[in-house]
């Protein structure tokens, strides 16, 4: 009998395998464990293994004893992901499987290769993740209102795809359908491109000395924040997704020669022209980013409150920005270089900035607009 007990909440009903348990793998456990569906762990590393089971993402493969689970999901490095679909779809003949790997044609193309039916098999893309790695970052929460997304090939069946999409659901993600190409055309742009693109700038910043960079704000750290992610993973995905990565860099090669052709003589006809189109191109790019909760773009009013760096400061912040009545829609915290005051970037709704700057100053904050 199964040592877990479904409290009907949710759509799956379990139970559920996850082969990997890394982040993700152990993530997507403990979502569900949260929702009452029983998991089975398995991992390659028995010290990962255990350390999922320990913070209660499920219990080892071995306890299932023979119960067909309702759902596989492949948790396993981009390099591996096809075979161990494979065997999953062979060891488990009644259930669906889905892979979280993210590049979804290179893995359906090296299955349909291998002759193996589909029909039970989806993959699937979670976009969320942390700078860390491993089960010990895991969180339960880490999909919640994140993108999750399905690629269901043409010989997907209705139950499988259903499925998929109930394992997001139930762990609160907000759940897109592609086709595998539309899929790696897309996380190419959005998210294998910033990645390069973070590394490549934090690179540059080898042999700085630390004089120079205790100028640093949080432009450098917003822009290098992704430079911290697991070097052996990525590579894995770029060599997994290499052909629609280069076609951008192509573009971006070009914008970068035009660049430097325009610096190199600053002062030309035309120079600075092309350098606010430059910029101009950006900000239009930029504005086309969704805004909250995937809405449409919305322009928001910054303005910044400056508060002692000691315990408590900020949560009192907050709390008076809740009893004036404004919303805060954005946050972000620096700290002044060698005064002890933290920077405070609170992103208001524009017809709510004038009423907040007021406010505060009335109740004694520092507020820079």
């Amino acid at each position: 009998m199964s040592a877990f007990r479904n409290h009907g909440r949710g759509h799956l009903s379990g139970p559920v395998v996850v082969i990997g348990t890394g982040l993700l793998g152990t993530s997507i456990g403990l979502g569900l464990r949260g929702r009452g569906v029983a998991v089975y762990l398995s991992d390659p590393s028995p010290t990962n293994q255990a350390v999922a089971v320990d913070i209660g993402a499920g219990l080892p493969l071995a306890a299932l004893e023979g119960e067909q689970p309702e759902l596989v999901v492949v948790a396993s490095p981009p390099d591996v992901t096809a075979g161990v679909v494979e065997r999953a779809l062979s060891d488990y003949p009644d259930a669906t499987v889905v892979d979280i790997a993210s590049v979804k044609a290179d893995i359906q193309n090296e299955l349909r290769r291998r002759g193996v039916d589909l029909s039970r098999y989806v993959g699937t893309h979670p976009m969320a993740g942390r700078e860390k790695s491993g089960p010990v970052a895991a969180r339960g929460e880490l999909f919640t209102s994140m993108p999750w997304v399905v690629c269901p090939s043409e010989e997907t069946s209705a139950a499988a795809l259903q499925t998929a999409r109930a394992i997001a659901t139930d762990l609160g993600a907000l759940v897109s359908q592609f086709t595998a190409e539309e899929h790696d055309e897309a996380v190419a742009l959005v998210s294998h491109l910033p990645q390069v693109m973070s590394s490549l700038l934090a690179s540059r910043l080898q042999g700085t000395p630390l004089h120079a960079l205790s100028l640093a704000g949080n432009g450098l750290r917003d822009v290098t924040r992704i430079a911290a992610s697991d070097p052996t993973l990525w590579v894995q995905i770029l060599g997994a997704n290499a052909g629609k990565v280069v076609e951008i860099l192509y573009g971006v090669r070009e914008d970068l020669n035009r660049l430097i052709a325009t610096l190199e003589d600053p002062a030309a006809p035309g120079a600075r022209l092309d350098l606010a189109q430059l910029m101009s191109e950006g900000n239009a790019g930029q504005a086309r980013i969704p805004g909250k909760h995937g809405g449409p773009p919305q322009a928001y009013s910054w303005l910044t409150v400056l508060v002692d760096d000691r315990p408590g400061q900020i949560a009192r912040l907050l709390t008076e920005i809740g009893e004036i009545g404004v919303n805060v829609e954005d946050l972000r915290l620096d700290h002044s270089s060698g005064q002890n005051v933290g920077m405070v970037e609170l992103s208001v709704l524009p017809n709510r900035h004038d009423l907040l700057i007021e406010a505060l100053n009335d109740r004694g904050w520092r507020v820079l607009q």
